[in-house]
């Protein structure tokens, strides 16, 4: 490894915190340096920047991730015919004597080194929804949203749909909002949006419903004088939400992620962008942009024409080249720029 770049544990370490599945690792690189250096202080490093990190003992990912991970080094390791390392088989006891869990964490490590942590379902269908766990176009939006973060800084966001906080905890982490509202309507997509909220670092703002305050934990805010954003936590219901709800939100911006997925809530996904517009006391519309990956083209096109319909104004934003976060990344990931 060149000077002056992270260390191979280092950069498998990124990999295992974001990956989803084994396939996303880099199991070659790492056969390669294993034989030609079979000295165990390689996978001594991995192990204990990824399983035995202090942020996965403490936020441990998926069970059986972790499980097949450990499995997959123990071959590399035999392969190269290395000597038995005796941590390498004491950490995979340890976890084969754990029970599934329903839920998980998952770790994202941002720009800045800081890691973003989100509890969500293990299963993609759970309690009746699929609001319980992060989907890509979340991360693509949150990826754009920090290259842009000029869109954002000193200004009132509210994110339509937010599911489990990805894009909106991932927006206030880096992109300096005045305030960010976050909105869904499912009861346990907003038991669990809260419980990450404060799981980043974030807590419930004394003597207010539903208004939450950035804690001030990092040690350099004094010298940076950094201004923690307002959050709120928001039900949103777009096929019954009130003239006063909307009076109230005057958001800046609108961010939405994955919302275009279903044709039978398009017409209220567009009357709520169209009364947010109506309903700004300065009469200057927010700004707009909606994530999402196109599953269905029909979906697609519907959600354009009912745009059309209404004289909502559209463009295609431009693919960003800057991946921050480990995903599969798809061709059909796109994020709109409305002009409501």
């Amino acid at each position: 490894v060149a000077m002056g770049e992270p260390g191979l544990g280092t950069r498998f370490q990124r990999r295992f915190l974001a990956a989803r599945q084994l396939r996303s690792f880099p199991w070659p690189e790492l056969e390669q340096n294993l034989r030609a250096s079979p000295d165990p202080s390689l996978l001594l490093e991995i192990l204990h920047k990824t399983i035995l990190h202090p942020l996965c003992v403490k936020y441990p990912p998926p069970t059986k991730y972790r499980r097949c991970f450990l499995t997959e080094l123990i071959k590399k390791h035999e392969c190269a015919a290395g000597e038995p390392l005796d941590e390498l088989y004491d950490a995979l006891a340890d976890i084969l004597n754990e029970e599934e869990s329903t839920r998980c964490y998952k770790t994202y490590l941002l720009p800045t080194g800081e890691p973003l942590t989100l509890s969500e379902s293990a299963a993609i269908i759970s309690g009746g929804t699929t609001g319980l766990v992060t989907w890509d176009a979340a991360l693509h939006l949150a990826e754009w949203a920090i290259d842009n973060s000029a869109v954002f800084r000193d200004r009132t966001v509210l994110e339509l749909g937010s599911g489990i906080g990805f894009t909106g905890i991932a927006i206030c982490k880096t992109c300096s909002p005045k305030a960010y509202i976050f909105s869904d309507c499912h009861p346990r997509v907003l038991q669990q949006l809260t419980e990450n909220i404060r799981l980043n670092g974030f807590v419930l703002e004394p003597g207010t419903t539903g208004g939450i305050q950035r804690e001030p934990q990092c040690q350099e805010a004094e010298a940076t004088n950094c201004q923690n954003p307002k959050l709120v936590v928001a039900e949103l219901d777009w096929g019954s939400v009130t003239e006063k709800q909307l009076l109230d939100l005057q958001p800046d911006v609108i961010v939405a992620a994955d919302v275009v997925y279903d044709p039978e809530i398009i017409s209220a996904l567009v009357g709520t962008l169209q009364k947010l517009s109506a309903f700004r006391a300065d009469r200057k519309p927010p700004e707009v942009y909606i994530a999402f990956t196109i599953r269905n083209p029909d979906t697609y096109h519907l959600f354009q024409a009912e745009l059309d319909k209404v004289g909502i104004r559209w463009q295609i934003i431009p693919a960003h080249s800057n991946g921050i976060f480990l995903y599969d990344v798809q061709p059909n990931v796109t994020i709109l720029q409305l002009f409501i």
